[in-house]
């Protein structure tokens, strides 16, 4: 059995504002240490629960947050940028049995801890659908398509309510309860790493591979902050004005409608300039 781990920063143990999860900054790197506390938690407990090989796959930021050296021995990790399917580089292999999204977080314009949607601000929502999308929506329509279920989800408790709606059998752990953006009740990461060992052992054996399956097409809406950005994102091919401050776009698959996503996200970052926006 393979179980493949997204891990992103956000919706780590402690993690509650800009510069926990900011490369470089002081914060960060203590934070790096209880970022990869939670994921090494995963990691024992899926080995615990049966699992013959994890692969753990960096989705924040730079993708190189992880300290390699702390995790269990048995593990292996995908780490730096520029991957084909990004958060879920590694699904694609076609031997994957699970995916667990661990210190994910809720989507742009949600209440949660550092809520976004792939970039920090400047989008201000994402609907799949018409229905309003977090990253961990989006990325369980990409590996939905590979027949891979999502089995564990772990994050602030608005997080793990944010992934009932796209993951409802999977396991899941709040880390932390939200306050506000920038504020939460954290346990300390001895619980955390006991509570998500134990998740990740119970939802080992949620780790069954399914028929490929695809909700497509996909009507993806992106919202930005400033008129200019929604311009800018026209530059990516099938990308269209929706109004003044919202693009959108049909994909057949949700393999497509990622990548797009990704696309888009990359050329308005270009756009944003560092006083206005």
């Amino acid at each position: 059995m393979k179980i493949l781990i997204s891990a992103d920063m956000e919706g780590a143990t402690g993690v509650t504002w800009p510069g926990d999860v900011l490369p470089g900054e002081p914060q960060w790197e203590r934070c790096r240490a209880l970022f990869t506390s939670d994921v090494n938690a995963a990691v024992l407990g899926f080995y615990d629960g049966g699992a013959d090989r994890v692969v753990v796959n960096e989705a924040h930021s730079t993708m190189r947050n992880l300290l390699l050296e702390r995790l269990d021995a048995r593990a292996e990790m995908i780490t730096g940028r520029h991957k084909s399917l990004s958060m879920v580089e590694g699904v694609q292999d076609g031997d994957v049995d699970g995916i667990a999204f661990i210190g994910y977080h809720t989507g742009a314009g949600a209440e949660g801890v550092l809520a976004h949607t792939y970039l920090a601000n400047s989008v201000t929502g994402v609907w799949v659908n018409g229905v309003r999308a977090s990253e961990g929506l989006l990325n369980a329509h990409v590996v939905a398509e590979y027949g891979v279920p999502v089995v564990l989800v772990t994050g602030d408790d608005l997080t793990c309510a944010d992934a009932a709606g796209y993951a409802p059998d999977a396991v899941t752990v709040a880390v932390k309860d939200h306050v506000s953006r920038y504020a939460a009740r954290c346990r300390t990461p001895a619980r955390t790493a006991a509570d998500i060992r134990a998740a990740a052992h119970k939802a080992t054996a949620l780790a069954v591979r399914r028929r490929p399956r695809s909700g497509g097409p996909f009507t993806v809406d992106t919202e930005f902050d400033a008129e200019h950005l929604a311009m800018a994102a026209t530059l990516v091919p099938g990308v269209e004005r929706a109004g003044e401050r919202k693009v959108t776009y049909t994909s057949a698959t949700m393999y497509d409608g990622i990548r797009t996503f990704k696309a888009v996200t990359t050329v308005v970052l270009a756009a944003v300039e560092e006083q206005y926006g």
